[in-house]
């Protein structure tokens, strides 16, 4: 562990990370305020204040608990994300052991995506299946950025679910659309629904909103998931910087899939 958290310190995927505390507190009073998108396709189980879900982000991640506090800098405790990823790993060898139906997903293409891809490649050499229901199916809601929306769809990149916009671009996505899709089409096939969900952002939202069994990754900025857990609907969400550099979450893997069926590392 101890190498470990120096490494995520270092590499600011914990610690001291980027995310600052105006988006922390903003997006905890959005989303105790019941901003939709705020919530990743989740309807808090009662209501959340804003003091409330700060202290839940407190001892999960490590963000000051302080409601007053909204501007400077905010921190990841790097323990708790190597805790996190401790029981997450537990959840992944059991799913291997088990060779359990396993879906993918991350809203974050170009950051943890790594992880996933490496996750995805345990658990196949490990003889789970990797589902990869309705490729293309386009979302309900279009993405939006730079005031234009995009259409975007379901696309499968190494076994691991993310949004592309048609075709010619993965996109970073909040919205549980890609997951709701994905279940349904299961449904519409008379296929079971997964054994194991492993995602981020909406994709594990919406997947915590099914019922499903869901590990997650989080960012200190998106108390959806952390809220999830504290109520029971989440197994685990590890606290991390969603969207550095891919290359630096390589360590990040190589720890959660140690014993996870056959290295892919």
């Amino acid at each position: 562990m101890p190498d470990l958290v120096s490494y995520l310190r270092d590499a600011k995927l914990a610690g001291d990370v980027e995310t600052t505390r105006s988006s922390n507190h903003g997006n905890a009073t959005a989303f105790a305020e019941g901003h939709e998108g705020y919530r990743f396709g989740l309807v808090p189980l009662k209501t959340w204040t804003l003091p409330q879900v700060l202290s839940v982000m407190a001892e999960r991640v490590g963000i000051d608990p302080d409601p007053a506090r909204a501007t400077g800098t905010d921190v990841i405790d790097p323990h708790k994300t190597v805790r996190a990823l401790e029981r997450m790993r537990d959840r992944l060898r059991l799913a291997a052991q088990r060779r359990e139906r396993v879906l993918v997903a991350t809203g974050h293409p170009a950051g943890m995506i790594e992880v996933h891809l490496a996750v995805a490649a345990a658990l196949r050499a490990a003889g789970c299946e990797l589902l990869r229901p309705a490729p293309g199916a386009v979302f309900a809601s279009p993405g939006r950025y730079g005031g234009r929306e995009y259409q975007l769809a379901v696309r499968y990149v190494g076994g691991v679910a993310v949004a592309a916009e048609r075709g010619i671009a993965l996109w970073h996505t909040h919205s549980p659309d890609g997951m709701r899709i994905m279940l349904a089409e299961l449904e519409r096939q008379g296929e079971p629904l997964p054994d194991l969900v492993v995602a981020d952002h909406g994709f594990a939202g919406a997947a915590a909103a099914a019922g499903l069994d869901v590990v997650a990754f989080a960012d200190s900025n998106d108390p959806a998931l952390f809220v999830a857990e504290a109520e029971g609907r989440v197994s685990v969400t590890v606290p991390i910087d969603d969207n550095v550099q891919p290359h630096l979450y390589g360590p990040v893997s190589e720890f959660l899939l140690d014993g996870v069926g056959i290295s892919t590392l």
